[in-house]
């Protein structure tokens, strides 16, 4: 029997069929993609997937935007400067597109899920060849072979998901970690939040494909993963959340096990213990606050009151000794005076964070938020956001000081891209290390001792 919020799955094989008919087109014709994402790491996800159809399509992927063929951009709608950032790329390129024959542009993900946006493109931006949206980007295959074919543009965005895509090929960034999807979409509706307009309701994956997936990657020499979804604590689908960590916990070959990101309102205390008795768990979770204030987090549609948020922070270091918790925090929500501020620089202080992700609000169409008359003046919002950057890169330092001459497992992750002689990785907190080496150990695990903690790094020592 299926959950409330768990899915059909779709298979890709109508696809893989498009999939070969444009391989024939393009043999022996050495084509080229490029994909530039915006957003968060579903985004990075459905990248990912968008690379494994092209590459099925015979393209080969290029970082050089000037030697690609087909050009795709995959969008994020959460904050306003993904879309300034959209319009500057695209509008760049009609002149590069005139004077490149065949060139295809292509404009996909959460942005293309709002009409107005949509309407904008077909209108100003006329040189765009295909747009399409979250939930039907396994169509891709087939809206490129209608492109080729019928030589029309192409505009189909689906209203919502009819399912949860599976088989759809990856082509991953990383050989040494992997973002695995457990959840699309979300039900929390957060009155700034415009992901539930543009990615549906929360639909869950069957536990089977996530562990079959997983196998795979662990079969690839995949050594860590991090489990996707806009709320991982609500995957339901046969198990709870804790059910699913331990049913994909006995897979040999992955070391570590992350997972992000986490809703307060729903984190139970059957994960706290499966983090403290799953060995490949990490040692970090990522757990939004957004504000310290009773009132804004009321408006904000958060479902949690500071004191139950510091009291869940208060179990999880109880539990887990070792833990580093970072978070989101949002400044200048409407409405926001300067005592509910002040709330969130000392909820921000008691809770002892060891990093933080911060935001300005931004207003997102369709949103709740949006409509409101009480938007704080961008001065305001300016000098607040200054004062919690301070707070939080304090404390962010202190954190990692903390860690000085203390010997960390680290995942290397490659080498520095300023100094050929400096590896990089994390540790099972999540902090990024840096440490001098003569020899490439990219995807190993290695002891480092910790010799200086940075605000944004810490610096070891090979042991």
């Amino acid at each position: 029997m299926q959950n409330r919020n768990s899915a059909d799955c779709i298979v890709f094989d109508e696809q893989a069929e498009y999939c070969h008919q444009i391989a024939s087109m393009n043999r022996g014709r050495n084509l080229k993609y490029y994909i530039e994402t915006l957003g968060c790491q579903m985004n990075e996800a459905d990248s990912e997937q968008i690379s494994g159809m092209l590459i099925q399509m015979g393209y080969t992927d290029t970082l050089d935007i000037a030697k690609a063929d087909i050009i795709v951009f995959n969008t994020c709608c959460v904050r306003e400067n993904a879309e300034f950032k959209l319009y500057g790329h695209i509008g760049k390129l009609k002149t590069v597109k005139q004077l490149k024959e065949g060139l295809l542009i292509v404009i996909c993900g959460c942005m293309m899920q709002q009409k107005h946006i949509v309407e904008k493109i077909k209108k100003s931006y006329k040189h765009i060849d295909i747009v399409f949206g979250t939930h039907n980007r396994h169509e891709f295959p087939k809206l490129l072979f209608r492109r080729i074919t019928e030589k029309k543009k192409i505009y189909e965005v689906w209203e919502d998901n009819k399912g949860i895509i599976e088989k759809v090929p990856v082509k991953r960034k990383s050989i040494i970690t992997a973002f695995v999807p457990i959840t699309y979409g979300c039900d929390n509706f957060c009155s700034y939040c415009i992901v539930p307009y543009v990615r549906g309701r929360e639909k869950s994956r069957n536990p089977e494909m996530i562990k079959n997936e997983i196998i795979n990657l662990a079969s690839e020499g995949i050594n860590e993963i991090t489990l996707l979804g806009q709320n991982v604590n609500s995957y339901n689908c046969g198990m709870d959340f804790p059910g699913l960590l331990y049913y994909i916990s006995d897979i040999s070959g992955i070391d570590r096990i992350r997972f992000m990101t986490s809703h307060p309102k729903d984190l139970s205390d059957n994960l706290i213990k499966a983090m403290k008795e799953i060995p490949q768990m990490c040692s970090h979770i990522h757990l939004p606050l957004q504000s310290g204030s009773n009132s804004i987090l009321k408006q904000m549609n958060r479902k949690y009151t500071k004191d139950e948020y510091l009291f869940l922070i208060e179990k999880i270091r109880e539990s887990l000794k070792d833990i580093t918790i970072s978070t989101d925090i949002i400044v200048g929500f409407p409405g926001e005076t300067e005592d509910d501020f002040q709330e969130t620089l000392q909820v921000y202080e008691k809770a002892g964070f060891d990093f933080a992700y911060t935001f300005i609000y931004s207003k997102r169409s369709g949103t709740p938020a949006a409509n409101r008359e009480d938007q704080i003046p961008d001065d305001v919002k300016n000098r607040r956001f200054a004062k919690l950057i301070s707070l939080v890169n304090d404390m962010t330092l202190k954190s990692n000081i903390n860690d000085e001459n203390k010997v960390l497992q680290v995942l290397v992750e490659g080498k520095s891209r300023t100094d050929d002689l400096v590896m990089t990785g994390r540790t099972r907190s999540n902090k990024i290390v840096n440490f001098k080496c003569d020899t490439d150990f990219t995807g190993s695990l290695i002891d480092v001792k910790i010799v200086k903690g940075h605000t944004w790094h810490l610096e070891g020592e090979k042991i």
